[in-house]
């Protein structure tokens, strides 16, 4: 069994791999001040609730945005589960051609997601990750990453109208109908879901005018923790790929697990 795990700024997403299939797949919190011994225990309560049995664990992939994790996510691999995990990056064989202009600079989510659809959807791509940033990252017809852009993604956006303002509530983001709203609440429900899905067809129409795509053939695809919220009702036919990271962190294991010193 194969475990992967995505390290994101608000969410750690892992799963287990068995005979080339997805059996399990996990979310906890990222604390950054957690030390390996409690990531070790609360990987293992996880699994180990899943019916994972952690000793068939053979391998392990790790992707993280989060610099604070990288020591401590590696040293909970070789404690708790006796192995030396793979860290994802730039220098590892991905079938991509990085063109950004330091290709070190690249987040390992937009590498294992690039690596992804690739594989899964072929180019030309765009793929759009809506989680605590969101990203768009666009692929050519030759598997040549072309880069993307980056914005703040929706939950900072309310976080940042309750936290920066006197008299805004905290709210739930959900989906709207209606654009007008006739209360406080609403209206911020509203701002939220109506700007960002506007914004997400607005931004994929300036790449496909930049790039001459044609947005009914170009591959389009959502993935994240507010992707399904944001994306399933557009005007565009967007793939929503919730696994689409953890499959990207699969196909980097088997491309170089025969040429890392594991």
């Amino acid at each position: 069994m194969l475990l992967v795990i995505d390290v994101g700024n608000t969410t750690i997403v892992f799963g287990i791999y068995k005979d080339g299939e997805l059996i399990s797949d996990s979310r906890i919190a990222t604390v950054k001040t957690r030390t390996s011994d409690e990531y070790g225990m609360l990987f293992y309560n996880v699994l180990s609730h899943a019916n994972i049995d952690v000793n068939e664990i053979e391998d392990v992939i790790i992707s993280s945005v989060v610099p604070n994790l990288m020591h401590t996510l590696p040293s909970m691999v070789i404690k708790y589960f006796n192995r030396r995990p793979i860290v994802v990056n730039r220098h590892l064989r991905l079938d991509l051609n990085i063109k950004y202009a330091n290709p070190d600079e690249v987040g390992a989510d937009r590498l294992v997601n690039a690596v992804a659809a690739v594989k899964k959807y072929g180019g030309p791509c765009i793929i759009v990750d809506i989680g605590t940033a969101m990203t768009f990252c666009v692929i050519d017809e030759e598997n040549s990453y072309l880069g993307g852009l980056i914005l703040p993604g929706i939950g900072i956006s309310a976080e940042a109208l309750f936290m920066m303002t006197s008299k805004l509530p905290k709210i739930e983001i959900v989906k709207c109908d209606s654009v007008v709203q006739g209360t406080t609440t609403r209206a911020m429900q509203a701002g939220l879901y109506h700007g960002f899905t506007s914004m997400i067809d607005g931004i994929l129409e300036k790449i496909a005018a930049e790039h001459g795509y044609d947005l009914d053939k170009v591959k389009l695809i959502s993935t994240g923790g507010f992707s399904s919220l944001l994306t399933s009702d557009s005007k565009y036919n967007i793939i929503i790929d919730r696994f689409l990271t953890l499959q990207g962190l699969k196909i980097i294991y088997d491309l170089n697990k025969n040429s890392v010193n594991l």
